[in-house]
C-alpha cells in the first residue's frame, strides 16, 4: 500500500520499520519538529521517527500544525492509500482524516474504550489493571473514539511504563502490519462510550510520592512514572527518584524508614526501593545506593 506515516517518539519507531519491512511504500513521514536537546548548545534534535525515516531515505515533514489549507493540500497531493498514525502528537483535521483512500489508522496503546487520551500506559499501571494492550482504530474527529479493527493483549504484572512501552510498541507494529493485510475483510467494531475511561497527560506535580497512600498504590505509582518523569521523595533535602519498588513486610508510620534496608511505611504496609536515582547520577540498585547514602531506621521522610 501507498502509506503516509505519522509518528514522533520511540513508541512509533517499530511500526514505521515494520511497514517498510513488509514492503509497503511509505511515501512520506510526518513527525513533530526538532526540539532542543542535550546539555551543550541545546542543539535541535530530530525526533526518533525523523531519524529512522532519514536512515530509510523517506521524505520527512514536520509542520507545527495541519490546520492550514496549504498543509492539507500538500498532504492530499501524496495520494496515499492510507495514513498510519502512532503517537504523532498533533490533532488531525477532518480534511487530513479524509484524504487517504482508506482514511487514517491509529496504533493506540490501550484496550479501547479504556484509557483514551495522552497517557494510556501510565494510567493503566497506576490503576492496577491486570492487562493492557494495543488497539488499531479507524480515526475520526473525537479523542480516540473511532471504530476498532484489531486488538492484542498483554499482562501488566510488575512492568514499568518504560518496559511496557517497548513491549506494546513491538506488539502494535506487528498488529498494524497484520491489519493492513486483512483490511478489506475486517469488520470495524464501534466503541461503547459508556465504558470509556480517560488517560490524562502526566503532570510533573504528580511525581512526588505520597506515603499516606496504600503500599500497593505507591508501588504502582512508582512503576507508572518510571523512567520519566520519575516518582520521587527527599532525603536530607535532596531529591531521589524511585524507578522500581516492591512490597515489604514491615509496618510503621507513613514515611517512616523501618529498617536498615530502606523499607518505608505507607498507609498500610510498606514498600522497599529496588532501583533509585539521585539527581545527576545514574540509576543504581538498592545495595549500591545504601553504600553511599545510608538512611537510619526511624528517619521520617516528608
Amino acid at each position: 500500500m501507498r502509506i503516509i506515516f505519522m509518528g514522533t517518539p520511540e513508541f512509533a519507531v517499530p511500526t514505521l520499520q515494520a511497514l517498510v519491512d513488509a514492503a509497503h511504500e511509505v511515501v512520506c513521514v510526518y513527525t513533530q519538529p526538532p526540539r532542543p536537546g542535550g546539555r551543550r548548545g541545546r542543539e535541535l534534535t530530530p525526533t526518533p521517527v525523523h531519524q529512522l525515516a532519514e536512515r530509510l531515505g523517506i521524505e520527512v515533514r514536520h509542520p507545527k500544525s495541519l490546520k492550514s489549507a496549504e498543509e492539507q493540500e500538500k498532504f492530499a497531493a501524496l495520494k496515499a492509500d492510507i495514513a498510519v498514525v502512532a503517537a504523532y502528537g498533533l490533532i488531525l483535521p477532518q480534511a487530513i482524516l479524509d484524504a487517504p483512500v482508506h482514511g487514517c489508522l491509529n496504533v493506540h496503546a490501550s484496550l479501547l474504550p479504556h484509557w483514551r487520551g495522552a497517557a494510556p500506559i501510565h494510567r493503566s499501571i497506576m490503576a492496577g489493571d491486570p492487562v493492557t494492550g494495543v488497539t488499531i482504530m479507524q480515526m475520526e474527529a473525537g479523542l480516540d473514539t473511532g471504530p476498532m479493527l484489531a486488538t492484542v493483549r498483554t499482562p501488566i504484572e510488575d512492568k514499568t511504563t518504560g518496559e511496557l512501552t517497548e513491549e506494546l510498541a513491538e506488539l502494535g507494529a506487528q498488529l498494524m502490519v497484520g491489519t493492513l493485510i486483512d483490511l478489506d475483510a475486517l469488520h470495524a467494531i464501534e466503541q461503547d462510550d459508556a465504558e470509556a475511561t480517560y488517560a490524562a497527560k502526566i503532570d510533573k506535580a504528580e511525581a512526588r510520592i505520597d506515603w499516606a497512600r496504600p503500599a500497593q498504590d505507591v508501588v504502582r505509582h512508582i512503576h507508572a512514572l518510571s523512567p520519566f518523569p520519575g516518582a520521587w521523595f527527599e532525603i536530607d533535602g535532596q531529591r531521589v527518584k524511585l524507578l522500581r519498588a516492591e512490597l515489604a513486610e514491615e509496618s510503621g508510620e507513613p514515611g517512616e524508614v523501618l529498617d536498615d534496608k530502606l523499607a518505608i511505611g505507607c498507609a498500610d504496609g510498606s514498600i522497599r526501593p529496588v532501583e533509585l536515582q539521585r539527581a545527576g547520577k545514574p540509576k543504581m540498585d538498592l545495595e549500591t545506593f545504601l553504600r553511599g547514602n545510608a538512611v537510619a531506621k526511624g528517619t521520617m521522610l516528608s
